[in-house]
């Protein structure tokens, strides 16, 4: 099993537009709705590659309520389509909703999708105020988890209430619990969390560039490594990925650009990532899958989804190079 945890959750909202204009009313040509923030959008991946996941974090009120009812129906992502070759559809893997109740409402996040040009605007709520009690009720639960855990991912912000260490807080009960664990937040999160030394974090350019104060994508991984991070996948967008590992140093690039909604490109990488961890696959293999499900997801016209065709042929396009030099 791997374990997801989401302390900010949110009901993402997608609208789509014929064409986004300042100023001006919209009418809303297609609309979708469906649990989100970064954790629980790698679950969803992971379980159409067939991996069994729990998420845990916080949910609360008529939003979250609302976020639980979704989780439970327990569809794979829309677009995500498993067949397999024999033209079967598999159920997607289970996704245990192990989420904490809080007394707060659950934010909701709005993307707005110009479907002219791809482009996307989105509009993120502040979370539920967490009460300390509910933090201590998040502890116990995360490590009863962790038991049954062959790895874990840290994902998004933080809400209102939690102490801006909580993530090495988690980290450092992953690392005794002997459990893998991947890290992917931003600013003094972040920096607080590399410092407990996660097995992986995975920023991108801006995040990286905040950390390390450089925008050279080498030079900046490195650096991001030597803070306590045993190894480091920057994503690079439409540049692909370049990880900074023990093992070596690659960077791993899609076949072309491609136009479409960025919205959890990111997650889907991770799930890529965490996936080749506990399935054994080389560096250069977990980079190909990270690449090719981020890549698919910019394809999706729903965010967060990935388009399942395009992943499939993307995989064995993705170039890898290896750079000579030590990490």
């Amino acid at each position: 099993m791997i374990l997801t945890v989401t302390l900010n959750t949110a009901l993402d909202l997608t609208y789509g537009v014929p064409e986004l204009v300042p100023h001006a009313s919209h009418r809303v040509s297609d609309m979708s709705e469906r649990p989100g923030g970064k954790g629980l959008n790698v679950a969803r991946v992971l379980s159409a590659l067939g991996h069994e996941t729990a998420v845990t974090g916080f949910a609360g009120g008529p939003t979250g309520a609302v976020l639980r009812e979704l989780l439970a129906v327990g569809l794979p992502p829309r677009n995500a389509d498993t067949r397999t070759e024999d033209g079967a559809t598999p159920t997607a893997a289970p996704i245990t909703d192990a989420l904490v109740t809080v007394a707060g409402n659950t934010r909701r996040t709005i993307a707005v999708v110009d479907r002219a040009t791809g482009d996307t605007t989105q509009l993120n709520e502040p979370g539920p105020l967490v009460t300390a009690d509910e933090w201590t009720a998040l502890l116990g639960r995360y490590e009863e988890l962790l038991t049954g855990a062959d790895a874990v991912a840290l994902c998004g912000s933080l809400p209102p209430g939690i102490h801006v260490g909580a993530y090495a807080e988690l980290v450092r009960l992953a690392r005794t619990a002997g459990v893998p664990v991947l890290l992917d937040t931003s600013g003094e999160p972040l920096r607080r969390g590399i410092a407990a030394r996660p097995d992986l974090i995975k920023p991108n350019a801006d995040e990286l560039a905040q950390l390390t104060g450089s925008r050279e994508p080498l030079r900046a991984t490195r650096d991001a490594r030597r803070r306590g991070a045993h190894g480091v996948v920057a994503s690079l967008g439409p540049d692909g990925m370049l990880a900074v590992t023990p093992d070596g140093v690659w960077q791993a690039s899609p076949p072309a650009k491609v136009l479409g909604n960025p919205t959890g490109a990111g997650d889907s990488a991770v799930a890529g990532l965490l996936s080749g961890l506990v399935e054994g696959l080389s560096w250069p293999d977990r980079l190909r899958r990270a690449v090719a499900l981020s890549t698919a997801t910019v394809l999706s016209p729903t965010a967060g989804d990935f388009d399942r065709a395009a992943y499939e042929e993307l995989l064995p396009r993705v170039g890898i190079e290896e750079h000579t030099t030590a990490a």
